[in-house]
């Protein structure tokens, strides 16, 4: 009876760690049964995550918040969406996001979103935004489009709970919506370090390396900590970990230490190490831990798979493609496929957008990185290689003939 209890609990931690690896602030009414699990085991978690990543765990009654620190804080691959195949966010709804937060900040316990939209105009009037030519006015439709979304990632989030109304109204000038603010979830809503207003850096990535920058270690244990939390934070975030993009202190820590080290993530999340010459995939086998999947069915998961198996048969040669070569490639697969894709495929400029969403995909996923300088050319990453297409095999048999068609790594 004990060893099955204590596989029961280690399951639940698990599933409970998981939950928080894929969605790092849990709010009741939307996530509850998780959050009763995430409170069940909070001290383990938190003594895992402590000794593993370095990050905080908050637990309350109205959420919890796993207070990640970005691996690699340069990474612009995973941007923030109001919705599943909704369009990326960009600078002006990032701007807004931190307006609106500003603006609920001093809000009573309840606001409209014409009240959060006339505080935010207020706000945005600012001399130091309007010299970094951030405009918002009240009086196009893509503005209020770009607060809506603001305000519908705000609803996924938990930071506001609908009461009346519904934003479509809004955009329409046909009526308007009631929010009730939740102050708790939004006072662990920022994850940086420190507070913004300390700040004092100018430029967006100094000012992020310092929001996110943590102690500098001064003993050896120390500093081998340090280095377990990032190689770990990398590892549990990344797609794929390269050692040729590791610092040399970091690679060295990981080549030493990686079958540790993976072998405490496989324990604790379930996710299974692949280790390959030239890095580390921690890949989950229920595929749930991740917000881009691939291969995925439709034009969009098709065109990417293709370009994808491209770009492998050059991986080998680490040679650039010219995105123009890419584009001829994607016109000749759209009038090859034209009876299964989607309507428009193979109208002028279709290639482009194609070829567009193929690529933030295969970014996303470490699958190919952008080469400075002009044509514009990507190259393949060694993890590209599983898509590569090996020649059929036959095989003979005494009794029978049978063949293995082509299929990906």
């Amino acid at each position: 009876m004990t060893t099955a209890v204590t596989g029961e609990n280690a399951a639940q931690r698990r599933t409970a760690l998981r939950a928080l690896l894929a969605k790092p602030l849990l709010t009741a009414g939307a996530d509850d049964e998780t959050l009763r699990l995430v409170r069940r085991h909070v001290a383990d978690l938190r003594e895992w995550l402590a000794a593993e990543t370095g990050w905080r765990l908050v637990v309350d009654t109205d959420s919890a918040r796993l207070f990640k620190t970005a691996g690699n804080g340069d990474d612009g691959t995973h941007p923030a969406r109001d919705g599943k195949g909704r369009p990326a966010f960009g600078r002006r709804r990032y701007v807004l996001a931190c307006l609106a937060l500003s603006v609920l900040e001093r809000a009573d316990a309840q606001i409209t979103l014409g009240r959060l939209a006339e505080g935010v105009l207020v706000a945005a009037g600012e001399p130091e935004l309007a010299e970094a030519g951030i405009e918002f006015t009240l009086s196009r439709r893509d503005q209020r489009s770009d607060l809506v979304a603001v305000v519908r990632l705000l609803l996924g989030l938990g930071v506001l709970e609908r009461v009346a109304g519904d934003e479509d109204a809004y955009l329409t000038a046909t009526g308007d919506v009631l929010y009730d603010v939740r102050r708790r979830v939004l006072a662990v809503l920022l994850t940086g370090g420190r507070g913004p207003s300390t700040v004092e850096k100018s430029g967006h990535v100094d000012r992020l390396a310092e929001l996110t920058s943590e102690p500098v270690p001064d003993t050896d244990d120390l500093r081998n900590r340090a280095l377990r939390h990032r190689v770990t934070r990398r590892l549990l975030d990344d797609p794929v970990v390269y050692y040729d993009e590791l610092t040399d202190d970091e690679r060295g820590y990981l080549v030493g230490q990686r079958h540790a080290i993976t072998r405490r993530i496989e324990q604790a999340t379930g996710l299974v190490a692949e280790m390959r010459a030239e890095g580390i995939a921690m890949v989950d086998p229920d595929d749930e831990l991740t917000d881009v999947r691939m291969p995925e069915q439709r034009t969009d998961g098709h065109v990417t798979l293709l370009v994808a198996e491209y770009l492998a048969r050059r991986a080998r040669n680490g040679e650039p493609v010219a995105l123009d070569r890419l584009r001829t490639h994607v016109r000749v697969m759209a009038r090859e496929h034209e009876t299964y894709w989607r309507r428009g495929v193979t109208e002028p400029g279709a290639d482009a957008e194609l070829l567009a969403v193929a690529l933030d995909k295969l970014r996303a996923l470490r699958l190919v990185a952008d080469v400075p300088g002009e044509p514009p050319a990507v190259i393949a990453r060694p993890a590209i290689a599983r898509y590569a297409v090996q020649a059929p095999t036959i095989r003979t048999g005494p009794a029978d003939r049978s063949t293995r068609k082509a299929h990906p790594k």
